[in-house]
């Protein structure tokens, strides 16, 4: 692998957690800042911090402002 494709691949911002969508333990891959896609069921959650933290469905609101992050990159 060439080492500019190693470097981005180290960049991807990737954790467990757990899909409030379909129940599972998944990975979780960063798509903007603290909005998360399930490896599982590809849906969208955002990341709440109150002392631990847990990924939440997105209310209609959240899909708005992601929707307009994705038109403006």
């Amino acid at each position: 692998m060439s080492n500019k494709l190693n470097n981005f691949l180290k960049s991807i911002d990737t954790v467990s957690g757990h899909c409030q969508h379909c129940g599972e333990e998944t990975i979780l891959v960063a798509i903007v800042d603290d909005y998360y896609r399930c490896t599982s069921c590809g849906e969208d959650t955002k990341q709440y911090i109150n002392g631990s933290i847990r990924y939440i469905k997105l209310t209609q609101e959240d899909e708005i402002w992601l929707r307009n992050q994705k038109v403006s990159e």
